[in-house]
């Protein structure tokens, strides 16, 4: 499928390819907005608005790298939005450098499913969530998160190393919990 010409009739008011568009990129992008929040009907609510500021800008691809990659980074900016714009979650989404502490933990060896996975992350404090998400899915660096959030680097080194810390706690119970029961079985 040639997504520039999907583009350009897009950008000639073609309801059709918006609609092609919208339909082709719609479940991948919903996952994306998932991540941040902590409902479908939040996440609903940030890919409509995410569509709506694509549809908005497309004038601004310039065909030089996957449409794919220019929409997630505008459902993330989204994402970033709704959540410092939303009262149930702006008030979790601080980043108190006084209560953070470095965590350093051995990587356990982990076997988890993608759901589960997925699910752990959105266990995580907003704050811890969203940085997580940016720095370990979306590839960002400490340096951007903090440009993006309007935080130090520090903060978001430190809130990456909160999450994780926290993810691996939960990885190693769950995987005790797996081996007792697994234990009580025999």
């Amino acid at each position: 499928m040639d997504y520039n010409e999907i583009v350009k009739s897009c950008l000639k008011g073609s309801a059709k390819a918006q609609k092609e568009l919208y339909n082709h990129f719609a479940a991948s992008m919903f996952g994306v907005c998932y991540r941040y929040t902590k409902s479908s009907a939040d996440a609903e609510d940030v890919l409509q608005e995410g569509f709506i500021k694509v549809f908005r800008n497309l004038h601004r691809f310039r065909y030089e790298g996957e449409l794919s990659a220019w929409m997630r980074r505008i459902m993330v900016n989204t994402a970033l939005n709704y959540l410092k714009s939303n009262k149930r979650y702006s008030s979790e989404l601080s980043y108190d450098e006084m209560n953070l502490h470095p965590v350093s933990v051995e990587n356990p060896i982990i076997h988890l499913q993608a759901k589960e996975l997925a699910d752990l992350i959105r266990q995580l404090p907003t704050g811890c969530q969203t940085i997580f998400n940016l720095h370990a899915v979306e590839g960002y660096t400490h340096v951007e998160i903090g440009e993006m959030l309007g935080i130090h680097e520090g903060t978001s080194r430190s809130q990456y190393a909160r999450a994780r810390g926290l993810m691996i706690t939960w990885i190693e119970k769950r995987n005790d919990t797996i081996k007792q029961q697994r234990y009580a079985g025999k």
